[in-house]
This record gives C-alpha cells, sequence and structure tokens, in this order.
C-alpha cells in the first residue's frame, strides 16, 4: 500500500493504519470477516480512493504460543500509537496472573466507554410500531464499577472499608447480606 499513515486526532488519512488482535477460537472468523466488511464499506464510501492498511498484533494464545506472554508490550505501545483498533474474543487464561485480557486492555488503555448505538435498519423485521423512532445509545463503562476488574472478598479489610463508606458517609442504612457481602 502507498504511504500507509497514523489516525491522528486532527486527521484521518487516506490509507490509514489500524491493528488488529485476530483473537482465539472463533475469533479467527470474526475479525476476517469483520476486516473484509469494513475494507467493503471504506472502498465503496470512498470510491477506492482510501484503503486501511491491517497491522497484526499479537494477544491471547497465538502471543503466548509466539512468545510467552499473553498481552505483549509491543501490542499495547501498537494501540497507543494507533489510537484505533479491533480484536477478536481473546481466551481468558487460567491460573496465568491476568483474570482477563479484556479488563487488562481496558484498563491499560483506559478505555472508560464501549458505546453501543442502537438503530434499526429498513427492512429488518421489528416488533415495534414505529423502529425508525429509535436512536438509542447505551454508554457501557469499562474502567469503573464491576467492568474494572477491581474485586474484593467478602471480610477483607477492603470490603470493610467500603462497607464503613457506604453506612457513614453515604448514609446507607441496609446491605443485604453484610457478614458475606463482596465488592465487584
Amino acid at each position: 500500500m502507498d504511504n500507509p499513515q497514523k489516525i491522528t486526532l486532527s486527521s484521518f488519512p487516506d490509507n490509514p493504519v489500524i491493528p488488529f488482535i485476530e483473537g482465539d477460537g472463533i475469533g479467527k472468523e470474526i475479525t476476517a470477516s469483520v476486516r473484509k466488511i469494513i475494507d467493503k464499506a471504506v472502498e465503496k464510501s470512498y470510491n477506492g480512493k482510501r484503503k486501511i492498511e491491517w497491522k497484526e498484533v499479537l494477544a491471547g494464545e497465538k502471543a503466548y504460543n509466539k512468545l510467552g506472554t499473553w498481552l505483549p508490550a509491543e501490542t499495547m505501545e501498537a494501540f497507543r500509537k494507533y489510537r484505533v483498533g479491533i480484536k477478536g474474543p481473546l481466551t481468558t487464561p487460567v491460573g496465568e496472573g491476568i483474570r482477563s485480557l479484556n479488563v487488562a486492555l481496558r484498563q491499560e488503555l483506559d478505555l472508560y466507554v464501549c458505546l453501543r448505538p442502537v438503530r434499526w435498519f429498513k427492512g429488518v423485521a421489528t416488533p415495534l410500531l414505529h423502529p425508525e423512532k429509535v436512536h438509542v445509545t447505551i454508554f457501557r463503562e469499562n474502567t469503573e464499577d464491576i467492568y474494572a476488574g477491581i474485586e474484593w472478598n467478602a471480610g477483607t479489610p477492603e470490603v470493610e472499608k467500603v462497607l464503613k463508606f457506604l453506612k457513614e458517609e453515604m448514609g446507607v442504612a441496609k446491605i443485604r447480606f453484610p457478614e458475606t457481602t463482596s465488592i465487584g
């Protein structure tokens, strides 16, 4: 490809580089299909004048098998450098010191929210009387609350501190099952 470039906040080049993680399991098929769909959409939208240069970066089983690490530093650096990327589903390594590769990506890249626009497409069956009036965007938090991957077991000092804060500072009078409450 001629002159691949980095996407910035102020410009979108004709030949952007976009890193991708193939993923594990069905990720291989999903990611390949998503790339084809995006390529076709770009081709059609820009009459062939723009084209994405896909740059594979490793994570998950493929990274572990090739490099001995589930989430290489080079992968994180590529996402930081190019600012845009896609990933297929990733396995969660059991007993490897990582709770979830997805959580690790969210935390390391500070991906605050996952935007999920909900739209109706003409010709798609729906139980709604006026589906064309539906325009909803779901903001799913990634770096706070339960998606942050911060969890504490019942009875730990961390849970006791949170429970004390909820009761004394926030005025929460009733907590269900306080003896067995975990946070996360």
